[in-house]
This record gives structure tokens, sequence and C-alpha cells, in this order.
């Protein structure tokens, strides 16, 4: 409604169908398994059902904003990634142990070797919703902090690493996106569009020195796509920070019109979740997702992959 058909997103309309949106099954499904304080009883990154990825997916969904239930859980998230390690810093000149992560991040050959996803993915979940507050600012630091000087970020921890991950990019840039949207903030735009170009400067998925595809998987279609990678949740990026129409998104652009099934909608190729009836405490590093988003098959269109083609294809005058 708001994507592809233009609606106003403050209109009463597009708040009733918010308030479906809180009150649907799914909502209720991924809210379930808070306790008595409303945080989770799981870890908070435990994956897919931890308070992290929780926030992340009401984020992306349109969920109300200023919902206060959600304040205890944005709050074990932002304490969880602002805590004492990420500030302190562990200077080397060869490759750090992952075991060491907990004394601070690495900084190897002048770079940060930090997973900055993570806080890219809960400042663009607070943002979106409406909850954050003075510690957002904190976490645009920290990423502004650890930005590598082609624009992105990595977490490899090998000294000849020296280009960034798009894996590690792309939710830091949707994040300061939207932070810089909320804001105005000029220092958070400007580290966005740096960190575009290490994705334009690859066509979105094809490598600089000899144009040859990075990863088929970067060809594939998911939802959620929670911290991977894939061209249309590239697209959908651009879409959000204004360069869709960059020259360099037109090889994609034409890729993703291709794959429109011929009875209309867009299929997921693949899923990065299993899902589960009800949460399992004891598997904090599982894909266990509390929902259903709409299932897989190439000749299946799925719902929310459809949403998101047809916002990136409006956006780019291809609807």
């Amino acid at each position: 409604m708001v994507g592809v058909l233009g609606e106003d997103p403050d209109s009463r309309k597009i708040e009733h169908l918010r308030q479906e949106i809180q009150n649907s099954p799914r909502v209720k499904a991924l809210l379930a398994g808070r306790d008595r304080n409303f945080v989770r009883e799981v870890k908070v990154d435990s994956k897919y059902h931890g308070s992290h990825w929780t926030l992340a997916a009401l984020a992306d969904i349109g969920y109300p904003a200023a919902d206060e239930s959600l304040l205890p859980m944005r709050d074990q998230v932002l304490n969880h990634w602002l805590s004492k390690p990420f500030y302190l810093e562990l200077e080397s000149k060869s490759a750090v142990p992952k075991s060491r992560g907990a004394e601070g991040v690495p900084k190897i050959e002048g770079r940060y070797r930090r997973c900055a996803s993570q806080q890219g993915n809960a400042l663009f979940a607070v943002t979106k919703l409406g909850i954050g507050d003075n510690r957002s600012e904190r976490l645009v630091e920290r990423l502004l902090h650890w930005q590598w000087p082609d624009g992105g970020w990595n977490c490899d921890r090998n000294p000849s690493a020296d280009t960034s991950s798009f894996v590690e990019s792309l939710l830091p840039m949707r994040a300061l996106t939207a932070y810089a949207g909320a804001s105005g903030d000029d220092a958070a735009r400007g580290a966005a569009l740096k960190a575009s170009e290490v994705f334009l400067s690859r066509r979105l998925f094809r490598r600089r020195s000899d144009r040859k595809i990075i990863s088929p998987n970067f060809l594939m279609q998911h939802y959620p796509l929670f911290w991977h990678y894939e061209v249309l949740g590239a697209l959908k990026a651009m879409a959000e920070i204004g360069l869709i129409n960059d020259p360099r998104c037109g090889e994609a652009l034409e890729m993703l019109e291709r794959k429109e099934l011929p009875g209309g909608g867009w299929a997921a190729e693949g899923k990065h979740y299993k899902v589960t009836p009800k949460l399992d405490t004891s598997e904090p590093f599982g894909s266990d997702s509390l929902v259903d988003w709409g299932g897989v098959g190439k000749r299946r269109m799925n719902e929310w992959v459809t949403a998101d083609a047809l916002y990136v294809l409006h956006a780019a005058g291809r609807a």
C-alpha cells in the first residue's frame, strides 16, 4: 500500500492496517515466549527467535511505531550490542582467534574486524519501530568508527583481508539510511552513501576484477533475508537510499524483471529458516522461526518476496 501504491504512511487507512499487523497471528507468534518482564527467555541473538531477530522482523513488516511493550526487548538488544567488549580494541599484526572476541574488537592492518551487521540490524529495527533513544546515537558512532576505507565492514580476522564484506555491510547501510532519514544526521547519510559503493562498484553481484558472479547464492531470492546477502535485498536497500536508478543497478533490475512468474509475482527460491512450533531454549545457534514466511518453490509466488520486488521496481519506475 505504501511502497507500491503510494498511500500516505500516516493516513488513517495505513494506521488501521498497521493495527491489523499488530493483532495478526504471525505477530502474536513472533512475540510468544516473552517472560513476565517482556523479554525473551532465550539468548538475545538466538536464531531466529531471540529479541534481536524478533524486533528486526517486526520492523520489516510494518508493525506500528512507538509500541512501549517492545521497550524491554529493545533494552535487552541495545544493552547487549553496546556492552563493554564493543568499546575495547585489540591491536594485532596477525589473526586474532574468535575465542578472544570477549576481549574486544580486533584491529588488524588498520581495519576493525567486526560483524557490524549485528549493530546495524539493531539500529535498523529500533529506528523503523520508533523506539530508539540516545543509544541509537551510540550504535551509529560504533558503525562509523569501524567503517573500512572502502566504505563497508568486515569481521574477517585474516590480516590479508582488505575488502569489505557484502554480508556485513548491507544491514549497516540500511540502518544508517533509516537513521539519517529519521534524524537528519548528515554523517550517517554520508557513511551510508560511502557504503553503497561497495555494492554499486560491483553491480551488486559481480567481482570488479573479472566481472564474474561473486556467488550463485547472491542471485537467489529469500524472505526473510536475516543477515544474509542477495541481489533483491541489495536492490531494496538501494531504493531506500535513493540510488535505485544508478546505472550500475540496471543489470540486477533486469534480472529481477525476468524472474517474474508467468502468473504474476515472484518466488522464494530458498529459505534461511526452519519452522518450529515452540522455542527451543537449548539451541541458541539454530535457525528456528516461529512463523512460516510463505514457503519456497521456483514456480510458487511468495507474497513477501513479491512485495519487495514490486517496491523495488516501483521505485525504479519499472512497475
